[in-house]
C-alpha cells in the first residue's frame, strides 16, 4: 500500500470518528484483552480444576443459554435508557463474574460466573452495533465496523501471548505448578484489571438517555439513539420491533447456522489442539495469537473488498475460501499444517464479520437495529447452546478423537449451507448497489 493510500485510509478511518466511537475503541482495546484470554484460557482452567470435557461442554451450554436471554432485554433496555447505561452494566457484569471464579471454585459458582461473564459479553454485543451505526455516516461506517473488530482481535494476539508469559512467569515465581489451577489463576486477575480499566473508559461515554438527548444536535452527529415512534405499522412484542418478517429472517438465519457449527468446535479448540499435540500454556497462547495476526490484517482488507465487490459478495468469497482450511485443521496430524489452517480459517471466516453487520444495520429501519442485533446474539447463543450440547454428548459417548472427527464434519457442513444462503438471498442487493455507484459516477 502506498503512503498517498496509507493516509487517505487513516483519514477515512479514524479523521471522521464521533468521539463516543474513539471511545469505544479504546474500550474494546481493554476489555477485548480480557475476553480474548477469557476464550483462550477458561475451559483450559476448568480442566485444571478436574472437571471432564463433558462437564466443561455443559458449563459453555449453560453460559450460553444465559447470554441469550439476556439479549433482547438488553436491546429493549437500550432503547428506554440508553445504550450508555447498557454497556456499563455489560462490563460490570464481566467485573462480578472475575471476582466470582477468583472467590470460589465450586462447579455452582463457575456455573453462575460463566454465565454472568457471558450475558455480560452478549449484553456489550448486542448494543454495539446500533450504537456505532448512530455514530457514523453510510460513508465511513464499513470502515468504523471493520477497525473495532480488527482492534478487538489485534488484542487477542497481546493477550495470547503477554497473558501465556506474564502468568506462567508469575506462577513459576510463588511456586505454583506448571499446568495448574493457580497459572489461571494469575490470568483471572489480568482480566479483572483489564475489564476494571474498561468500566472507567466506559463511564465517560456522553449521557444518551433519551429524557437528555437534544435531537437538533444529534442530527449533526449521526442518528439518535432514541428514535421517533415509526409512523408505520409495525410488530413490536417484548422490545422486539420488525416491519418486515422476512427480510428479518433472511438477515440472522444463516448466521444461526454457523452459530451452531461454531458452538460445537471454536470454544474447544483449546482443548483440542492441547489434547492432540500435548502443547503447554505459553505454546497454545501463542498458537492463538499468531491466528489473531491473520484476522486483523484480513479485516482491515475487507472494506476495500467490499467497496470493490460488494459486501455480501466479499463475505462470500471470504467465507467459502475458509471452509476447506476446517478440513486440515480437523483432521490433518501435523501441529504445523493444524496451526496454519487455524490462522487462515480464523483469518477468512471472521474477516466478513463486521460487513455483514453494517450491511444488516443498513437493510432495516434505525427502530429496527436494537432488535435485530439483538435476534443475531439470540441465535448466536442458541447455536452455541445446541453445538456446546452436541460436543458434550460426543465427547461422552464417542471420545476425544472420533467426537471432534463428528463435531468438525458438522461445522463444514453448516457453514457451507450459511454461505449458499447468503448468495442466494442477498447477492442482488450488492448488485444494485454496484449499480447504483456506478451510475453516480
Amino acid at each position: 500500500m502506498s503512503g498517498g493510500r496509507l493516509g487517505d485510509w487513516r483519514h477515512q478511518a479514524f479523521g471522521r470518528y464521533h468521539p463516543d466511537a474513539r471511545l469505544i475503541l479504546v474500550t474494546t482495546l481493554v476489555t477485548g484483552a480480557a475476553v480474548s484470554l477469557w476464550w483462550i484460557d477458561f475451559n483450559l482452567y476448568l480442566a485444571a480444576l478436574g472437571f471432564s470435557t463433558a462437564t466443561i461442554g455443559v458449563v459453555s451450554t449453560i453460559a450460553s443459554l444465559a447470554g441469550a436471554l439476556i439479549a433482547f432485554p438488553a436491546s429493549a433496555a437500550s432503547d428506554r435508557v440508553g445504550r450508555r447505561v447498557v454497556l456499563l452494566a455489560a462490563v460490570a457484569a464481566g467485573v462480578v463474574a472475575l471476582v466470582g471464579l477468583l472467590a470460589s471454585e465450586l462447579l455452582a459458582v463457575v456455573i453462575v460466573s460463566a454465565a454472568l461473564w457471558t450475558m455480560g459479553f452478549n449484553a456489550f454485543q448486542v448494543v454495539i452495533a446500533p450504537y456505532l451505526t448512530e455514530r457514523s455516516t453510510p460513508d465511513h461506517r464499513n470502515e468504523l465496523f471493520a477497525v473495532q473488530f480488527a482492534i478487538q482481535n489485534l488484542t487477542n494476539i497481546g493477550a495470547a501471548i503477554l497473558g501465556g508469559i506474564v502468568a506462567t512467569a508469575v506462577a513459576a515465581w510463588l511456586g505454583f505448578p506448571a499446568g495448574g489451577p493457580g497459572v489461571y489463576r494469575v490470568i483471572l486477575i489480568l482480566m479483572l484489571a483489564l475489564s476494571v480499566l474498561g468500566l472507567v473508559i466506559v463511564s465517560r461515554l456522553a449521557d444518551d438517555r433519551p429524557a437528555r438527548l437534544q435531537r437538533d444536535r444529534l442530527r449533526t452527529l449521526g442518528e439518535p439513539a432514541a428514535f421517533p415512534a415509526d409512523p408505520r405499522r409495525s410488530r413490536t412484542l417484548l422490545g422486539i420491533t420488525i416491519r418486515d418478517r422476512g427480510r428479518f429472517i433472511r438477515l440472522v438465519f444463516p448466521g444461526f447456522l454457523i452459530s451452531i457449527g461454531a458452538g460445537q468446535v471454536i470454544p474447544f479448540l483449546n482443548v483440542f489442539v492441547q489434547g492432540k499435540f500435548g502443547l503447554d500454556l505459553a505454546q497454545l497462547n501463542a498458537v492463538f495469537a499468531l491466528t489473531s495476526l491473520g484476522t486483523v490484517l484480513a479485516i482491515l482488507a475487507q472494506p476495500r473488498l467490499a467497496r470493490r465487490f460488494g459486501q455480501i459478495t466479499s463475505v462470500v468469497l471470504v467465507q467459502a475460501a475458509s471452509i476447506p482450511f476446517l478440513v486440515v485443521l480437523g483432521f490433518s496430524p501435523i501441529l504445523w499444517t493444524v496451526i496454519a489452517a487455524m490462522t487462515v480459517r480464523n483469518s477468512l471466516m471472521n474477516a466478513g464479520n463486521p460487513i455483514f453487520n453494517a450491511f444488516a444495520m443498513e437493510q432495516v429501519a434505525p427502530v429496527e437495529r436494537a432488535s435485530l442485533a439483538a435476534a443475531m446474539s439470540v441465535l448466536w447463543q442458541v447455536g452455541w447452546v445446541i453445538g456446546g450440547t452436541w460436543y458434550a454428548l460426543l465427547q461422552a459417548t464417542l471420545g476425544f478423537d472420533a467426537g471432534y472427527a463428528v463435531n468438525f464434519l458438522t461445522i463444514i457442513a453448516l457453514y457451507t449451507a450459511a454461505t449458499v444462503l447468503y448468495w442466494t438471498w442477498f447477492r442482488e442487493a450488492d448488485r444494485r448497489a454496484l449499480a447504483a455507484r456506478a451510475s453516480a459516477t
